[in-house]
């Protein structure tokens, strides 16, 4: 999910200038007390005695595969903003990674299975698309909900953060570009309805369980497969409508149309005449040669048997690596995964063409496809989400308060281009895809993203509930996000289902309130002490 430069630019000068602020003391935030891991470093005044505390602290190791914290603190203790500013350049390349690895591979595997499953749009449009678009929500979910310390938080803010994102400044912002550019567009009406209640019925599930502080594995489960009613209702609507419509179902051997984003390595590659274009290919071959060795493609564009081969020789060494969980299990396991991994890659450069990608067994070949990319996504988010624990405990801030916002608009800035590109380019169908995108997209984090993370947490502490992060504004997000969807709901039929400035200033207004409301709390402008309804939740 590329991130527009002006957006980035925005993100980064916001971030920098809070952050820098507050680094410049040795004292938490005003009003937000830290509750992150390794919170007594900051009880130390020299930076000796801060990088024998992260060295010897439990709670300072990293739950990824990188110690930021002793980066910090030891290895840069001399240079703190040279530091600091390292570990915001890292965060830019993982939201890089994690958006291109789904926009790369996870994206075209999950498109190829469709068309050999032969789904039909309805499904395909209520599970893969939004799937290709919120897989590193879901992911960094998940991965956030089964790490100690605020984590859980984490995941929290940042799906809930993502869908007030999508849902009213994606939304205002496609609105004012059409209007900007006289286009006419009428939502339609009955799925517009369908899909902003089943988000508000998600949200008031969501608010019921965040009140209760807590959530059992059945009450999990419950919560995550209610979204297979909404995908039943979908495929309803969709067969009433071809029925009335009289016109045959015969798209599905197209499949979803996912909005795929490009990959840069890719294009620089086919431009480097100059250069600075090679140069910027060789930088960002790091960043692709591991993914390209280890995720089989076969699409026709993509397709390279040398590459095929080294890909199945790799990937099965490579979950090995991942699952073990000792180092006796991880030498036993890698070398089977190597003699499989070998004896696939013989059948792979015997059975396979130099100039075209296979023809059979390509179920397969996606299944694995897509399972890699699954892997790698699910290593990219664990990175991410231990790099903005570190972060919080550098700047003393909640890492609750970076999922909401820096997590958020990192992994959402990518449905804002691409619903952008789609609604501007591809008429009115394109536009009426990309504002149903906005709805069905939080939809779907909050049911499947946050309903299998919260199964996850339950399992493994099963048979106790599992006990939902104690934070009083949890409830005051949803109810920002409440208040643009009911805006949402009111003014559209008033306006007889047109995309309008009114509608756009509305939903825009409200989302600045919310982030105006947010940073005002971080840096001390409204006073956390005032009482609190949800205070003792």
């Amino acid at each position: 999910m590329a991130m527009a430069p002006s957006k980035l630019n925005t993100t980064l000068l916001i971030f920098i200038t809070i952050s820098f602020h507050f680094t410049s003391s040795a004292y938490p935030l005003s009003g937000d007390t830290i509750t992150t891991t390794c919170t007594n470093v900051h009880h130390h005044n020299s930076s000796h005695s801060k990088c024998m505390c992260v060295q010897t602290h439990a709670d300072c190791h990293p739950k990824g595969y990188i110690n930021y914290l002793q980066f910090f603190y030891c290895t840069l203790s001399r240079f703190p903003q040279l530091g600091f500013l390292l570990l915001l350049l890292w965060l830019l390349i993982l939201f890089y990674v994690l958006s291109n690895t789904a926009s790369d591979y996870f994206c075209p595997a999950v498109e190829s299975l469709s068309k050999i499953l032969n789904l039909s749009p309805a499904i395909a449009g209520t599970t893969l698309l939004p799937l290709g678009n919120g897989s590193p929500d879901v992911f960094a979910s998940i991965i956030s909900f089964t790490a100690s310390g605020d984590g859980g938080a984490i995941g929290l803010n940042s799906i809930l953060g993502g869908a007030i994102f999508v849902s009213t400044v994606v939304v205002g912002v496609l609105s004012l570009l059409l209007c900007y550019h006289r286009k006419i567009v009428i939502v339609d009406k009955p799925n517009f309805i369908r899909d902003v209640v089943f988000l508000l019925f998600s949200l008031s599930n969501l608010l019921v369980i965040i009140l209760i502080g807590k959530i059992n594995f059945w009450a999990s489960i419950l919560f995550a497969s209610t979204y297979i009613i909404y995908i039943c209702l979908v495929s309803y609507m969709h067969f009433i409508s071809k029925k009335k419509q009289r016109i045959p179902d015969d798209d599905h051997h197209q499949g979803p149309r996912l909005p795929l984003l490009v990959s840069s390595a890719h294009k620089l590659v086919s431009r480097r005449k100059s250069v600075t274009m090679l140069l910027l290919y060789v930088i960002a071959l790091p960043l692709y040669l591991p993914r390209r060795l280890t995720i089989p493609l076969i699409t026709q564009e993509k397709w390279s048997k040398p590459f095929a081969i080294i890909s199945v020789v790799l990937a099965p060494v490579m979950l090995a690596l991942i699952l073990s969980t000792t180092k006796a299990t991880m030498v036993t396991c890698s070398i089977i995964a190597l003699v499989v991994g070998f004896a696939l890659g013989t059948c792979t450069f015997l059975c396979t063409s130099s100039t075209m990608p296979p023809q059979k067994y390509l179920f397969i070949w996606y299944a694995s496809g897509f399972l890699m990319s699954v892997i790698w996504t699910y290593i990219i988010a664990k990175e991410l989400i231990s790099l903005l624990e570190s972060l919080g405990t550098i700047i003393g801030m909640k890492p609750s308060i970076l999922g909401l916002t820096i997590l958020a608009w990192g992994n959402s800035l990518g449905d804002l281009t691409s619903n952008v590109a789609m609604a501007m380019h591809d008429g009115p169908d394109g536009a009426q895809i990309a504002i149903a995108g906005c709805f069905a997209g939080p939809v779907f984090n909050i049911f499947v993203g946050l309903g299998f993370s919260f199964v996850i947490a339950c399992w493994l502490d099963y048979p106790v509930s599992y006990m939902v992060p104690v934070n009083p504004y949890l409830c005051e997000t949803v109810g920002f996000m409440i208040c643009g969807l009911l805006w949402a709901l009111v003014v559209l039929p008033k306006r007889e289902m047109r995309l309008d400035r009114t509608l756009a200033s509305g939903l825009l207004a409200i989302y600045f309130c919310f982030l105006f409301v947010k940073f005002a709390r971080v840096v001390g402008l409204i006073d956390v002490s005032m009482s609190n309804p949800f205070k003792t939740l």
